[in-house]
């Protein structure tokens, strides 16, 4: 019975993480779009100009 109790713990707290990083995604796509974010790479960033 020890491992059916270690077992639903374990799952228990992997399913709390999932819902916890899927509200965060959640949260975080309400300020991009694929699009935007697809495009991320290509933008112009001065900060990691090797140039300077």
């Amino acid at each position: 019975m020890n491992v059916l109790a270690l077992t639903i713990l374990v799952s228990t707290c992997l399913a709390g993480i999932f819902i916890f990083c899927f509200i965060g995604e959640l949260r975080r796509s309400r300020h991009s779009s694929p699009e935007r974010d697809s495009l991320l790479p290509f933008s112009d960033d001065d900060s990691d100009d090797p140039s300077s």
